[in-house]
């Protein structure tokens, strides 16, 4: 067996199923979960239509680069969203969800014969980057986001060997579980780093399309690499329908940037056996052509932030998102602890934050926090914050 699969640690909600076994909650009353950032808006009828009335493609194998039609909606949304054309021949290719891929893309990226392999991600971050760099065969280096940095990845930390060192560094914007921004200087930065030092960068947007002003959407890596006169050399962009559209089932996204990075990718690819079901495709090509069910998703979102932020507000302390729907709040004892009572004697799931996190030079960023996915109805997120709001005011 591969030894570095003991490596690996459990994942965020195994651990929350362990520390919740064994408590009995309130029976009566009604389970509310915002542990886990899985959307539960209904999914647009149209895409549903999409996805039975291309049921005849199951009779036939999909291609790894998934069909034009597919690749052309992905690269149309990409100009009309970010402004960049792309080539939907070589710059795009559809994937079976960002989480996938993300994975994947490490073992592209990171280059097996050197010495010292290292790959770098914000922390707390997506469990998903410590493993890929894990079974890469690459040292996670995490970077602390902080309260008192404003939860930016303070790129002028690292130390010189480890961006010598580094391979491909993780950047997630719009946070999670922070709701944190990238600025265009600190994609300056980014991009000048790794010019400098010949490293990738994996630009996880999955939460892009979920922000606040509809006048203001969240800058992207393709965005500014184009506003600050780069081309896309070194970059993969990754994003999803999950958040966007509501259909985490449905198991859909896309990589797209540097085309000879796509190359090796989709050389990867070919052989990891990860061609995307024909009518998986087709929903997809829909649900990428349109933006009104976008905006509707956003206005639910729009709706939960402005009922359930100043309930919170009057009992506990937090940044509100620049994006996304998770709300990083400071609790006032252990985290894994808050977790467990809210939901024994709430019947609410939040995720402690030190299960999102790892202790990295002394501190663990996740401790002392816990995220709240905003993903039910608003009737039920609002009534889980006044039962948020009530088991603070017991402490």
């Amino acid at each position: 067996m591969n030894p570095r699969l003991a490596q690996l640690q459990p994942y965020p909600f195994q651990r929350l199923r362990q520390l919740l076994a064994g408590v009995d909650p309130d029976p009566a009353l009604a389970p509310i979960d915002l542990s886990i950032g899985e959307p539960r808006h209904p999914t647009p009828e149209f895409i549903r239509t999409a996805l039975t009335q291309a049921l005849e493609g199951l009779a036939h194998y999909p291609t790894t680069q998934g069909g034009p039609t597919l690749r052309a909606a992905i690269a149309d949304w990409i100009e009309r969203r970010h402004g960049v054309r792309l080539d939907p021949d070589s710059q795009v290719l559809p994937v079976n969800g960002s989480r996938e891929a993300l994975f994947a893309f490490a073992q592209v990226a990171v280059d097996p014969t050197r010495h010292h392999k290292m790959v770098l991600a914000p922390n707390p971050f997506y469990q998903i980057y410590e493993g890929a760099a894990i079974l890469a065969g690459a040292k996670p280096y995490f970077l602390n986001t902080l309260p008192q940095n404003g939860y930016r990845m303070a790129l002028d930390s690292v130390p010189e060997e480890v961006w010598e060192w580094c391979q491909l560094i993780y950047v997630c914007s719009p946070g999670n579980p922070t709701g944190r921004v990238l600025t265009l200087a600190e994609w300056a930065e980014l991009f000048e780093l790794a010019e400098r030092y010949d490293f990738v960068i994996a630009a996880d947007e999955c939460y892009s399309e979920l922000y606040f002003d509809e006048a203001s959407p969240p800058l992207g890596a393709l965005a500014a690499a184009r506003a600050l006169g780069r081309d896309f050399t070194r970059l993969a962009v990754f994003n999803s329908l999950s958040k966007r559209s509501s259909v985490p089932g449905l198991r859909s996204g896309f990589v797209a940037g540097d085309a000879g990075l796509m190359q090796k990718f989709l050389l990867y690819r070919t052989y990891h056996g990860s061609a995307m079901n024909p009518a998986v495709q087709a929903a997809s090509a829909a649900a990428w052509g349109e933006e009104a069910h976008v905006r509707d998703n956003r206005a639910l979102y729009r709706q939960k932030f402005a009922q359930v932020v100043p309930i919170l507000r009057e009992v506990l302390e937090f940044t509100p998102p620049e994006a996304g729907f998770y709300l990083w709040v400071r609790v006032p004892i252990d985290d894994a602890e808050f977790a467990r009572e809210l939901y024994r004697q709430q019947h609410v799931t939040v995720l402690p934050g030190s299960f999102l996190a790892r202790e990295a030079r002394g501190v663990n960023p996740g401790r002392g926090f816990v995220r709240i996915a905003l993903v039910d109805t608003p009737p039920r997120c609002v009534e889980a914050a006044q039962r948020i709001a009530a088991f603070v005011r017991t402490l």
